[in-house]
């Protein structure tokens, strides 16, 4: 999933795409460099970061995805917590709704995602975007995230949304610290029960930056780390700024831990060699 921000205070990339030409152009280019969805957003969600009004969201992010549903028939997600902003880009060929807050920020975006029968990526967050680091507090880390996710999934599934189109996030960076981030990326499989396909935004985030001690735009090592290590411990999608390096080192990774364990051709030597 390539990461398209439309919005002028993104932590890592805002002003870069917030014109609708440069947006339609970095979505063709994400799509070239390998991504399979386009998450589209028009309203940061980095600690601290205020609401947009809803009619400055659309003049965002509709343009962009009417003209992106004309160029690529790669998948289209709305990134958006409000229900007029999803109706309207589904209507415009989004193909997708990730809502951050899980439903809980607008409360007719359930029925919309159950109308139009749509997979939607729910995600765990204490709080919102401005208050989330100050709530960052957890007595039992990884039960209070899964409880939350199964909590919302059952919502979903009451109001009729199909098991099968609901994605799971733990959300990385959103009302975590530090040493969240870390435990949460390490222990992905106590995820597993919930039967969701699970995605993870860690793309530049903070926890990165502390490790390497380096601004967002030089945190691609660190990035690509985290990503690799995501997919050996199950998760399924990717949200990333960097999508062709990323895909690369995923491929690869991906490619020795797939490999046929023929033990008649390499037989049991266990000697170790170190170059």
């Amino acid at each position: 999933m390539g990461v398209l921000n439309v919005t002028p205070d993104s932590f890592s990339d805002g002003g870069h795409y917030l014109e609708r030409e440069a947006a339609v152009e970095r979505g063709v280019e994400l799509v070239a460099e390998g991504a399979d969805i386009i998450d589209i957003g028009g309203e940061s969600t980095k600690p601290g970061s205020e609401p947009v009004p809803t009619k400055e969201e659309f003049r965002r992010v509709i343009p962009v995805v009417t003209a992106l549903r004309k160029k690529t028939g790669a998948l289209l997600s709305i990134d958006t917590t409000k229900a007029d902003i999803a109706r309207a880009a589904l209507e415009a060929g989004a193909d997708l709704v990730n809502d951050i807050s899980s439903f809980r920020f607008d409360a007719r975006m359930i029925s919309l995602v159950a109308q139009k029968d749509v997979p939607v990526i729910l995600m765990h967050m204490k709080g919102t975007p401005k208050t989330m680091q100050a709530e960052a507090r957890y007595d039992d880390l990884l039960g209070e995230v899964k409880s939350f996710l199964k909590e919302r999934i059952e919502v979903a599934r009451a109001y009729g949304i199909k098991k099968e189109k609901i994605i799971v996030d733990p959300g990385i960076g959103f009302g975590k610290r530090f040493q969240d981030n870390l435990a949460l990326i390490n222990r992905l499989p106590f995820l597993e029960e919930l039967a969701c396909p699970l995605l993870v935004g860690l793309s530049r985030k903070s926890f990165i930056g502390k490790i390497l001690n380096s601004p967002p735009l030089e945190r691609l090592e660190g990035t690509i780390a985290a990503s690799v290590l995501s997919i050996i411990r199950g998760a399924h999608i990717l949200r990333v700024h960097d999508v062709r390096a990323v895909k690369r080192a995923v491929l690869v990774a991906e490619a020795i831990l797939n490999e046929p364990q023929d033990k008649n051709s390499y037989g049991e030597n266990k000697n170790r060699y170190v170059c």
